[in-house]
């Protein structure tokens, strides 16, 4: 028979499809022939695979190879497929006994060593789910790809191993010298010769993951300790965390309004075990965070230049869209630092995701969908130059400028906005009288304290934090008496502030009260949550 089978990963967003590969020889032509919709790495792997096999000492068959990926439907890119493909065509020919049920993950150099690739934990925790719990990867893929519960992982170097291991003659198997690893990149982010910094050829790498804020405390990690003064926009940002609120900080230079949010990570508390695969999972299919050899367990935080497209802040690319900085923020921040720089465009594709948490992207090779639910912090300055203290006395831009700078963060986008407050200029006085604040650490504990006591009341509606309160409960189980939302009744009655507007202040409102350890809001925590969402230069709320 000169039918041979193996099985890989096709990954559609971080969606894995078991593909299984099939190869058969045949009469005519020499030729390889490759079927099942393959995008142009893959299409490339006819060559390498050749030579992968032929530098092994195993050739691939001189008659014609016909490979196909079932199902041939399903759109398939990358270079993880190469190995798959080779011990199936080699299976056909009788030169190993390539074992059923084992799923194949690597890509394969023309020296037939294995290279690592991308995305290999959503494609090992789709191998798992399909009932195929057998992987074989390469050595650089190997820790990550024990991460996934049930997952028995084989991990070779070299394709002769693999071959030795499936029953073919070690007698002909052959496996050059690897190359010099003469580019490796340093700390400092230079590209060195491993040789002449005194590093053997086959060290180790360091272990890494994607990098993530530290823990409240730890060394090197942003500290709340570090600023000086701004009480209240320190007090904003610990709601934020405690809730679960999106934030808008207006502020000159220099306020702080970076800073503070370099520190929202911190007060946030470690992914649970679900959360932490879900991003690290994003994290390994975006690639460039370097090896992933354990979960990542600290929210994670994006800050995007201003220049950012589109698709690189949502995510997209040719063919199948790849994950951007939404998705890459997921269970953590996303900062967008001189936020009314963007593009509107930019700006407003952000508004799906702060609903529904998932970012589902269409393009002609297919669709992708991406969890992307982040918390977003917005920093602006209140006009164009950023001179502008509040009453206009440094500023050099008209009534108009200004009002056109800030309508460049559309109303849609800040009416999901709960926090949105004001950043005072840092004076010398402040500098010299403001006393050490809390740090990190002591501010974490009361946050972890608060977002306990919102799972334990909002778990019988499937909730967990008080950002994602809805009216119906707000005006129902949650409805607060009279005399604590009087002054939110006497602004609606007045046209002040908007029903939605209403029910977001109740929001912060909870947030407050569970951060005082009360059981309900108090008229002076909706009296609070009220100033907190003070919508920035005059806007409605």
């Amino acid at each position: 028979m000169s039918l041979g089978r193996a099985a890989a990963v096709a990954l559609v967003g971080l969606n894995g499809h078991l593909v299984e590969v099939e190869a058969d020889l045949g009469g005519g032509l020499p030729g390889f022939v490759l079927l099942g919709l393959p995008d142009a790495s893959l299409a490339e792997s006819r060559d390498r695979i050749r030579a992968a096999a032929r530098n092994s000492g195993m050739p691939l068959s001189a008659r014609r190879i016909t490979v196909n990926l079932v199902p041939a439907s399903l759109p398939k890119r990358g270079s993880a497929f190469d190995l798959a493909i080779v011990v199936a065509s080699l299976a056909a020919a009788g030169d190993i006994a390539a074992p059923p049920g084992v799923v194949y993950l690597a890509e394969l150099g023309l020296d037939g060593y294995l290279r690592p690739v991308a995305g290999i934990l959503p494609a090992v925790m789709a191998a798992v789910a399909s009932g195929r719990p057998r992987v074989v990867v390469a050595e650089g893929n190997a820790a990550e790809a024990r991460l996934v519960p049930g997952a028995k992982v084989t991990a070779f170097g070299h394709l002769a191993d693999v071959l030795a291991e499936f029953g073919a003659d070690p007698a002909k198997l052959e496996r050059p010298a690897p190359a010099p690893a003469w580019a490796e990149r340093s700390d400092d982010g230079n590209l060195r010769n491993r040789a002449s910094a005194g590093t053997p050829d086959k060290a180790p790498r360091a272990p890494g993951a994607p990098r993530a804020p530290g823990a409240p405390g730890a060394a090197g990690a942003p500290d709340l300790a570090d600023i000086a003064g701004q009480e209240q926009a320190r007090y904003a940002l610990e709601v934020a965390a405690a809730g679960g609120h999106h934030l808008l900080m207006v502020g000159p230079p220099g306020a702080g309004k970076t800073m503070l949010a370099e520190r929202l990570p911190g007060l946030l508390p470690d992914l649970t075990d679900r959360e932490a695969m879900e991003t690290t999972a994003i994290h390994s299919l975006a690639g460039g965070g370097g090896p992933v050899d354990r979960l990542i367990r600290r929210p994670p935080f994006e800050n995007p230049h201003h220049s950012a497209s589109t698709p690189a802040l949502i995510g997209g690319g040719s063919g199948l869209p790849r994950p951007g900085a939404a998705s890459r923020a997921h269970r953590g921040v996303l900062f967008l630092d001189e936020a009314p720089e963007f593009s509107a465009k930019a700006l407003d594709s952000l508004r799906q995701p702060l609903e529904s948490g998932q970012l589902t992207l269409h393009r002609a090779a297919g669709a992708a969908t991406y969890p992307a639910r982040f918390q977003l912090v917005l920093a602006a300055n209140p006009c164009p130059c950023g001179l502008s203290s509040g009453k206009g006395r440094d500023c050099r831009c008209s009534p108009m400028q200004r009002i056109r700078y800030f309508q460049r963060l559309s109303g849609p986008l800040l009416d999901r906005i709960d926090l949105q407050i004001t950043v005072a200029r840092v004076t010398a006085g402040h500098l010299r009288s403001a006393s050490p604040g809390e740090g990190s650490a002591a501010v974490a504990r009361r946050v972890a304290t608060a977002r306990q006591q919102q799972v334990e009341r909002l778990a019988a509606v499937g909730l967990a934090r008080n950002a994602e309160l809805g009216g119906s409960l707000l005006r129902g189980p949650l409805r607060l008496p009279a005399d604590a939302t009087a002054s939110l009744d006497r602004a609606m009655d007045h046209g002040t502030l908007t029903a939605r507007g209403y029910d977001r202040v109740l929001r912060i409102a909870w947030t407050v009260s569970d951060l005082a350890g009360r059981s309900r809001p108090q008229a002076a925590d909706v009296d609070v949550a009220f100033q907190l969402r003070h919508p920035a230069q005059g806007e409605a709320a």
